[in-house]
């Protein structure tokens, strides 16, 4: 299984996309909808991980010929 780097760079983009969003918010003095961004962001990214740990274990189930 070659690792799917096309994944790892979307994850690092919307990574840096909400930490400039979560600045910018600071910034203007909405903490509040800064704090709400970013765990939008982390909702996301944790639901590309999981898809991508559930492909692992799929695989994973296919090489030993779990069922």
């Amino acid at each position: 299984m070659e690792p799917d780097i096309q994944t790892l760079f979307t994850i690092a983009g919307i990574g840096i996309i909400v930490g400039m969003i979560h600045s910018v918010l600071r910034m203007i003095g909405r903490e509040d909808w800064a704090n709400w961004m970013t765990l939008i962001g982390f909702v996301i990214v944790l639901y590309m991980v999981v898809n991508f740990i559930q492909n692992l274990f799929q695989h994973i189930q296919r090489v030993f010929h779990f069922f």
